[in-house]
C-alpha cells in the first residue's frame, strides 16, 4: 500500500468516526512521520514490524527528539488508530521509553490581574476573554459556541462535543450578558446576509444530513463568525467558519504585555484561574468539576494545591524583630 493510501484510508476513517478536524490533522501528520521514520529504516536494514516498530518509534520520540509526555501519547494513539482500526493489527502490549510527565502547576491569576488584562481590552477580545474566564471555557470550546448554545434565562451556556466529545453546562456571567446581547444584534446581519447568499455555517457532515437546513439557520451560527466566508477543508464548500484561535491568543498577549504582568498567560490560563478562584470563594469541588468538564475528580484537585494553605502561613521572617 503506497504511501499516500495509507494517509486517504486514516482520513476515511477519522471522518467516518466523526473525530474532529483538529484530531484529523494531529493523527495524519504523526502517521506521515512515522512512515518517513520507518522508510529509512527499511532503507538502513534496521526497521522492525507491528508492536517492536511503534514502541521503537515511541522510544525514540522519548530519546532522541527529547518530545514532551503528552506529545509522546498523541503519537501513540494516532498510531493505535493506524494499526487497529485501518490496518486491522493489534499492537498489544507496548513496551516503549516513555517521556517523563513533569508535574506542574498551572498559572493562575489573581482577581486584580485578570481585571488589569481586561482593561486592556475592547469590544470583541474583551467580551470572548470575559467568557473564558466568567465560565471556564476552553479556547477551542469558546470558538465553537453557537447561538443556541446560549440561555440569557436561566444565565447558562450549553458546551456541545466538548473534551472527550462530552457536552455540559456552565455559568453564564450577568455582567456580560449586555454586550453579549449587543453582539448578536451585530452578527444577526452577517448571518442575514449568508442566508440570502446561500452561504451555510460549518457543521459535523452527520447532523448536516440530518438536518439539512441548519446550517442556514440562526441558532446554529457561530457566537464568534470569521470575518468571511472560507472553504470547508473537507468538504471543499465555502461555508462560514468559526474565528481562529490564534486571533485572540494575540490580543491577550498584547494585553498582558500592556498591563505589565511577568506570568506567562495564554486563553487556558482564564478557566485555570476561574477553578481557582471558585475554590477561594469556597465552591464545593464537585461543582467545579462538572462546570469544567472533568472527567475525574482527581484532574480538578491540582487547584486545590494552587490554593494551598501557604496563604495563609506567616513567615518566619516576618517574626524577625
Amino acid at each position: 500500500m503506497k504511501i499516500q493510501e495509507v494517509v486517504d484510508k486514516v482520513r476515511d476513517r477519522i471522518r467516518i468516526k466523526h473525530y474532529s478536524y483538529a484530531t484529523e490533522k494531529a493523527y495524519v501528520g504523526w502517521v506521515k512521520r512515522y512512515i518517513g521514520w520507518h522508510h529509512a529504516r527499511l532503507a538502513e536494514g534496521s526497521a522492525l514490524s507491528g508492536a517492536h516498530e511503534v514502541e521503537a518509534f515511541l522510544t525514540w520520540l522519548a530519546l532522541q527528539r527529547k518530545v514532551s509526555a503528552s506529545t509522546q501519547n498523541i503519537a501513540f494513539n494516532a498510531l493505535l488508530f493506524l494499526y487497529r482500526d485501518v490496518l486491522g493489527q493489534g499492537l498489544g502490549d507496548i513496551d516503549a521509553v516513555r517521556a517523563k510527565r513533569s508535574t506542574r502547576l498551572p498559572v493562575v491569576l489573581t482577581r486584580k490581574e485578570v481585571a488589569l488584562i481586561l482593561d486592556q481590552l475592547a469590544d470583541l477580545p474583551w467580551l470572548m476573554t470575559s467568557l473564558l474566564y466568567g465560565s471556564g471555557l476552553r479556547g477551542a470550546e469558546l470558538h465553537s459556541l453557537r447561538v443556541k448554545d446560549i440561555d440569557f434565562d436561566r444565565r447558562i451556556i450549553t458546551v456541545r462535543c466538548g473534551k472527550g466529545d462530552k457536552d455540559r453546562t456552565t455559568c453564564l456571567p450577568g455582567s456580560i450578558v449586555y454586550a453579549l446581547q449587543e453582539h448578536l444584534q451585530q452578527i444577526r446581519a452577517v448571518q442575514q446576509r449568508d442566508q440570502q447568499n446561500g452561504i451555510g455555517v460549518s457543521m459535523p457532515e452527520a447532523l448536516a444530513r440530518k438536518y439539512p437546513h441548519a446550517p442556514l439557520q440562526w441558532g446554529w451560527f457561530y457566537l464568534f463568525p470569521a470575518a468571511k466566508p472560507a472553504k470547508d477543508p473537507r468538504s471543499g464548500i465555502i461555508k462560514r467558519h468559526h474565528q481562529d484561535t490564534s486571533g485572540l491568543q494575540k490580543q491577550i498577549k498584547r494585553a498582558v504585555h500592556r498591563a505589565g504582568i511577568a506570568k506567562p498567560v495564554t486563553p487556558h490560563t482564564f478557566r485555570h484561574s476561574f477553578a481557582t478562584h471558585l475554590l477561594e470563594n469556597g465552591s464545593d469541588i464537585r461543582t467545579v468539576q462538572e462546570l469544567l468538564g472533568h472527567k475525574d475528580v482527581k484532574t480538578t484537585q491540582i487547584y486545590t494545591h494552587v490554593v494551598g494553605s501557604a496563604g495563609g502561613v506567616k513567615s518566619p521572617m516576618d517574626l524577625v524583630a
